[in-house]
């Protein structure tokens, strides 16, 4: 396996800015021309406990990360002990000589199973557990050390300013590590000065300060390595516009443009970072241009070139759903978005929205479970909960993407999915996803339709003494839909079953029709919505092995089919996208002719491979599957495909890497 790549890593105690160097090491990675992934891991703690952030660079589009880390930047002892280990002969680690006393013992927050391991590593190879001991195994085993005086060279810094106070200047040592490993990549300067002024640019003197921080960092390491690591990083020139993205922000941009005006929540990771960047960017510029097809375009003519989008924080996550519920009652897109725990208190909402056919977006941020699990790791265990909350029969879609330009694409598909049918649409954005950092191309506002259904615009004067049918029996089940409130439209909304009127009744025949017509949505969404919105297959027609995932897990399988063609082994991928209406029809006759199916997910039990037997009653040969709440690498699918081909794999092969 050849690696074209290279993989960063930094680390420090939760609320100490590891989020700030990481995303100055991209912007700068990205401003270079170069392509960019980021994986965020961090505790459900506010601060205190350890977080640490991957940055993989390429020339070359890269999807996913790597578990083999070839530069490891710290700042504080803890980083050190948890990950020195980590970094790949010819790696690098970066840090600090005051942190060569400090003893594994005492750091309190790494768990009792990994204090013990690294004791019996250093144990065995005759080192005290120091600093100094772990460096100097990790040298042993051919990784490069670099000590970086981080406070001296902060002095000299804060005396250019005028600022003394070693506490303040402290603020700068996670930007110093980025300079300093880019000094030893030797990347451009300029760039990465110009990351941090980006970074900061709301304070001035802060990134002016943090520039020169990175200017001492590189004088520093020219002057004491140079030449001394053998890994140069290069600008890549490029014509390619890209973005620079996060995952919960992506969403929220989607929410914007799709034209949703209420969003409610109540904070839960790692769900509450979306409402946020919404919060923060309330204010909308509108566009009133190609007016025919805007969906702007009703704005602009009411409000101008300014529009809002409204975020409630609701007192949780039942007021949450039902306020959005209201909202697609009176006619406005709306969403909520949650995570397994939140969403677990909204399945009476999604059963009211099935029943009075109420067009509801709910974004479900997948996480650890069951109960509040792992709140700020990563799981694929929420598909058969999407698919099945609430009690009874009532339709919804659910639609899971899998990486950063889909979650965009597929968000505007979701309020579209849901007005067009009157029901809800579950839209899967796991948390590998949410936290994940890329590049992408520019996105194609082109391709932001708007479908608002049968949507009716009053006065109605059809109506009989004022009465609707709101509920009218419709050959594709769908009625017209005027919002509440429109003039000449009385009707009425219940829990209970109702007829066209919204009356509630017990009839027999009634409920007969309308149960039929609610969840006849679904076929109608089965012949309508076009295959290449459902699903993704990559690869040649036949090959060696069909893997079938969902999620994040695509860059993953991608990158490591890239991999495994280098091998000579053939791999071809099957993405479903839309899992409920499931795609059955198509999934049978592209697995019809499979020779090894192999299913890879991020749960226990292989909850898609089950949806699958129910749906084709095809067999799945191969189950792949992790749940430490650590999202799959390429390398692990890369191992674990390699192995299967090979035939030296068990049935259900289970990932275990993570930090």
């Amino acid at each position: 396996m050849k690696r074209d790549d290279f993989l960063w890593m930094i680390g420090g105690v939760q609320g100490s800015g590891v989020d700030t160097s990481a995303n100055v090491f991209a912007k700068a990675a990205a401003s270079g021309g170069l392509h960019v992934f980021g994986k965020r891991e961090y505790y459900s703690n506010i601060k205190g406990e350890h977080s640490y952030f991957q940055v993989r660079v390429s020339k070359d589009l890269i999807r996913s990360h790597v578990d083999t880390v070839d530069m490891l930047a710290t700042f504080e002892e803890e980083t050190i002990f948890r990950h020195a280990l980590e970094v790949r002969s010819e790696g690098a680690i970066i840090y600090d000589p005051d942190q060569d006393p400090k003893r594994l013992e005492q750091i309190p927050t790494i768990e009792a199973n990994v204090r013990a391991t690294l004791s019996s590593e250093l144990s065995k190879s005759g080192l005290s557990s120091e600093v100094r001991g772990i460096l100097e195994l990790a040298r042993r085993r051919g990784v490069h050390v670099y000590p970086v005086p981080y406070n001296e060279l902060l002095k000299q810094v804060g005396a250019k300013f005028g600022e003394t106070s070693l506490s303040t200047l402290q603020r700068m040592l996670n930007v110093m590590a980025v300079a300093a490993s880019y000094a030893l990549l030797s990347y451009d300067e300029n760039l990465v000065k110009d990351a941090v002024r980006r970074q900061f640019k709301s304070k001035p003197k802060v990134a002016e300060m943090n520039v020169e921080a990175v200017g001492a960092a590189y004088d520093y390491v020219e002057q004491k390595f140079d030449g001394s690591f053998r890994y140069k990083l290069s600008p890549s020139k490029t014509d390619e516009v890209r973005l620079f993205v996060r995952g919960n922000s992506t969403v929220a941009m989607a929410k914007e443009l799709a034209g949703c005006r209420l969003q409610t929540y109540y904070p839960i990771t790692p769900a509450s970072d979306e409402s946020e960047y919404l919060e923060a960017h309330a204010e909308i510029e509108l566009d009133g241009s190609a007016a025919h097809e805007n969906p702007q375009a009703g704005e602009v003519a009411a409000m101008g070139a300014k529009g809002n989008i409204a975020v409630v924080q609701s007192e949780d996550e039942i007021a949450a759903v039902t306020m959005a519920i209201g909202g697609g009652l009176a006619g406005v897109r709306s969403s909520t978005s949650t995570s397994g725990p939140g969403f677990s208190l909204m399945a009476e909402g999604l059963g009211y929205a099935g029943m009075n056919e109420v067009p509801v977006v709910v974004t479900l941020y997948s996480r650890g479970g069951p109960s509040t699990g792992l709140p700020t790791r990563h799981e694929q265990g929420d598909l058969r909960f999407a698919l099945y909350a609430g009690h009874g029969d009532f339709p919804r879609l659910v639609l899971a993407s899998g990486d950063l330009e889909e979650v965009f694409y597929d968000t505007v598909r979701a309020f579209n999915y849901s007005e067009r049918y009157q029901t809800p649409v579950i839209h899967i954005v796991d948390k590998a996803l949410a936290n994940s950092d890329a590049t992408l191309p520019m996105l194609d506002l082109n391709r932001v339709k708007i479908d608002r259904g049968k949507l009716v615009k009053g006065p109605i004067t059809d109506g009989v003494n004022g009465e609707y049918k709101r509920f009218v029996h419709a050959p594709d089940g769908i009625s017209p839909r005027p919002p509440v409130g429109t003039k000449g439209a009385v009707y009425w909304h219940t829990g209970d079953e109702h007829d066209e009127l919204g009356h509630i009744t017990e009839d027999p025949t009634n409920r007969d029709q309308m149960m039929e017509k609610r969840m006849g949505k679904l076929e109608v969404a089965d012949r309508e919505i076009p295959m290449e919105e459902r699903l993704n297959f990559f690869g040649p027609e036949q090959a060696d092995i069909t893997v079938v995932s969902w999620g994040s897990t695509k860059g993953a399988i991608l990158d490591a089919m890239g991999w495994l063609k280098e091998d000579g082994i053939s791999v071809n991928f099957l993405q479903i996208r839309l899992i409920n209406p499931f795609p059955t029809e198509r999934v049978k006759s592209l697995l019809s002719g499979a020779k090894n199916v192999v299913g890879i997910e991020m749960n226990y039990t292989g909850q898609l491979i089950g949806v699958l037997r129910e749906q084709t009653c095809i067999p799945v040969d191969q189950l792949v599957v992790k749940y430490n709440g650590r999202p799959m690498s390429c390398e692990e699918i890369y191992d674990s495909l390699k192995s299967i081909h090979e035939g030296k794999a068990p049935k259900r092969i289970v990932l275990r890497h993570g930090a």
